[in-house]
């Protein structure tokens, strides 16, 4: 295993992400917010200057393999964390290096948790480098990098593949990186048309640009306080059917503009993916009963898709609501939306493996002597994919019940004040779903702030973690990849 190889590549990244802090710096001219200025130029400056220092200074790869990828992509998203923080701390928006941190890793895993408790009080250009890190962190900083510099090679697919969350990696070209382009087109101009549709409402320009571009990453920053709460009835309905689309993979959305008008209805994740979020909504309706019916079935769609999809808008504090409610809400926490969108968590598609490879092996019990495959639909899905789902699922489940233990840990021996167990789960599962807001005092109305700071690197790292779908980051603690 070459370092030199990795640091190459995530020289690149950097560069590439130094250039997207170039963004803020034209915001904040245009708002004339002067005193930013310095910091955020010093940020994007810091951070081109490291990445093109690693990307000269190492060799470059020439192909690289499945291991190398894994270790690149998790190597990587450490360090755009890292300078993800630079905005924060040089401006002074943020002093605490932990919650610069925290909020950085929040942005780019497009988790959505927060340590500001109001973030209007944020200048134009900070606010916009909030929102600016999810929708790059979205689709994948690594695929855009495959996408427009070429100078990662042969090698592309196994960046990809080691990034884009989902059990397959799926083309639509023979070529990866002309893939990756064209699924951004179709991400680009998802978020612009959203852009139109709620700067046509009552949100400002601004606010308009900020919420699309949060919104397609399945990421949950706002402008505002109150979420999407602050806003109108058709700016939430809006939100709504992006966040639903933002659920669905990115390469069906294509095949269905370009080629195959009813590609949806044949494809069956997406059912999953939506009966889940139905059935969530309407047992969300139930329980929440009360005042008028319009609002309550726009609230339980809103709550639903929002956890589902692992954006974490809010419109009401569903912390507040019943504690039968509040379980269910930690456990759609890990469903996640389809394979290949930008949403978090275990995803439709596994889940339906899963439980197609559970059917057959209760089939396998009663029939010993029968010969069974499980299948999705009438397609049969390869023992290698079977067994690579079901270890996802142990490692997801084993990480969560490892980050609850830390976590609880952490409370107890800080010696500040006292954090209840709804606080401590629903923390973990919402840092490792990439979803931002939890129960009790991390809800929709709360944020992170009061928590201990070690608590805040350990979700950091469950953030990262539940990103890049655990395997790149567990890579790089295996001594045998580091053997030449």
């Amino acid at each position: 295993m070459h370092l030199r190889h990795l640091l190459h590549v995530v020289g690149a990244v950097l560069g590439a992400y130094g250039f997207a802090m170039l963004a803020p710096v034209v915001v904040a001219m245009i708002y004339t917010e002067w005193s930013d200025l310095p910091g955020l130029i010093g940020a994007a400056v810091i951070t081109i200057v490291v990445g093109a220092a690693l990307w000269l200074r190492f060799d470059r790869p020439g192909e690289v393999t499945s291991r190398e990828g894994f270790a690149a992509v998790g190597l990587a998203w450490i360090a755009l964390g890292i300078v993800g923080a630079l905005p924060y701390l040089l401006t002074g928006s943020i002093t605490n290096i932990s919650d610069a941190f925290f909020e950085s890793v929040a942005g780019v895993t497009t988790t959505g948790s927060s340590v500001v408790p109001d973030p209007s009080v944020l200048s134009h250009g900070v606010l916009f480098w909030r929102s600016l890190t999810q929708w790059v962190g979205g689709m994948g900083i690594i695929v855009l990098s495959v996408a427009i510099l070429p100078l990662l090679g042969m090698g592309a697919v196994q960046l990809a593949k080691a990034e884009s969350p989902g059990p397959v990696p799926d083309r639509l070209t023979p070529r990866f990186s002309e893939t990756a382009k064209r699924l951004w087109y179709v991400y680009g101009a998802l978020t612009g048309i959203e852009l139109l549709l709620l700067w046509f409402g009552e949100m400002s320009f601004f606010e308009a640009i900020n919420h699309s571009l949060t919104t397609l990453s399945t990421g949950g920053f706002s402008t505002n306080p109150g979420s999407l709460g602050a806003y109108s009835a058709y700016s939430q309905w809006v939100v709504i059917v992006f966040m639903a689309l933002a659920g669905i993979s990115f390469t069906l959305h294509y095949r269905v503009v370009r080629r195959d008008p009813k590609a949806y209805f044949k494809n069956i994740p997406i059912r999953v993916y939506l009966g889940i979020s139905a059935v969530a909504a309407i047992i969300i309706f139930i329980g929440t009963w009360g005042g008028s019916v319009a609002d309550g079935i726009r609230d339980s769609i809103f709550t639903s898709f929002t956890i589902v999809t692992t954006t974490g808008y809010g419109t009401s504090d569903f912390a507040l609501w019943s504690p039968a409610l509040g379980v269910m809400i930690v456990g759609l926490m890990f469903v996640g939306g389809m394979a290949g969108s930008t949403s978090g968590g275990i995803k439709a598609d596994r889940l339906l493996i899963l439980s197609e490879a559970s059917r057959t092996d209760v089939r396998r019990l009663i029939h010993p002597r029968g010969v069974f495959v499980t299948r999705v639909g009438k397609e049969p899905v390869p023992d290698k994919v079977v067994e690579t789902v079901q270890t996802f699922f142990s490692l997801y489940m084993f990480a969560f019940m490892t980050g609850v233990f830390l976590m609880a840990i952490i409370v107890a021996l800080d010696g500040g004040p006292a954090h209840d167990l709804p606080t401590i789960v629903s923390s973990v599962a919402s840092s490792l779903g990439n979803i931002g807001p939890g129960l009790s005092e991390i809800g929709p109305a709360g944020n992170y702030l009061g928590l201990p700071d070690l608590s805040k690197w350990l979700l950091s790292s469950l953030m990262i973690i539940g990103r890049l779908e655990i395997l790149p980051i567990l890579i790089l603690f295996n001594p045998e990849l580091w053997r030449s």
